[in-house]
């Protein structure tokens, strides 16, 4: 099997999370601002987590091979992915201790710690499939909308978000991550009942992943939906 086997295995969900209002509100440059900000801050706590479970791909890790492999990942979101964040979020008046010290909302909690959870219960196979939607789906998500004519790329307050999840530098890291899973994928038969749980792995993770978009629309405040 490989990653599209997965995506196959839970269409629905996949759609729901690539095409999720946030996501076309965000396209039109129509986000609420609230929605973003809000958006923002959790994603740098949900990056720290993320690295968290990176570095647990090297603990998993059966051979010193696995074990570099998961490294590059876990030092590029640490030294690169993060130090991005904090500077993008400062164009939008958020200092990196506004950051920190925000609390996690529910959406983020769940999904950070089903992540570790499933590496944890699991094999290294597990973690990846648990931390897969990320990357692939924010490719795609990328690729589609500076690609869709209903995208405005012309004064959107959100143009530097599409151009970095359609760039080249993030396509090819989603690439490179892709490759990876597919090598760890192909030992395993998608019908037999490691397939089906792995499959239901990575359906939980993407409907965490839609659960991440909706908290953002969620904490719009009332004044802004009259």
């Amino acid at each position: 099997m490989n990653h599209q086997d997965l995506i196959n295995a839970c269409r629905e969900d996949w759609h729901a999370y690539t095409q999720h209002e946030f996501v076309q509100q965000l396209a039109r440059g129509v986000l609420a601002q609230p929605a973003y900000l809000h958006y923002l801050k959790q994603d740098f706590l949900f990056l720290k987590q993320y690295a968290r479970a990176y570095a647990l791909a090297i603990y998993k890790a059966d051979s010193l091979a696995d074990m570099r492999k998961a490294l590059p990942t876990v030092q590029a979101l640490l030294n690169s992915e993060v130090h991005h964040h904090v500077t993008y979020c400062a164009k939008w008046g958020l200092t990196e201790s506004d950051l920190e010290a925000e609390a996690e909302d529910f959406g983020t909690v769940a999904y950070t710690r089903y992540v570790l959870d499933a590496g944890m219960r699991g094999d290294i196979i597990d973690l990846y499939a648990a931390l897969a939607p990320c990357a692939i789906g924010y490719a795609e998500i990328g690729r589609h909308l500076v690609a869709d004519e209903n995208t405005k790329l012309e004064a959107n307050p959100f143009l530097d978000w599409i151009q970095l999840y359609s760039g080249e530098d993030f396509q090819q890291s989603a690439a490179q991550g892709i490759e990876r899973l597919d090598e760890l994928l192909a030992e395993v038969n998608l019908h037999s009942q490691r397939g089906r749980n792995l499959v239901e792995v990575f359906r939980t993770a993407t409907r965490m992943e839609i659960a991440f978009w909706q908290q953002g629309l969620d904490a719009i405040p009332a004044s802004h939906l009259i």
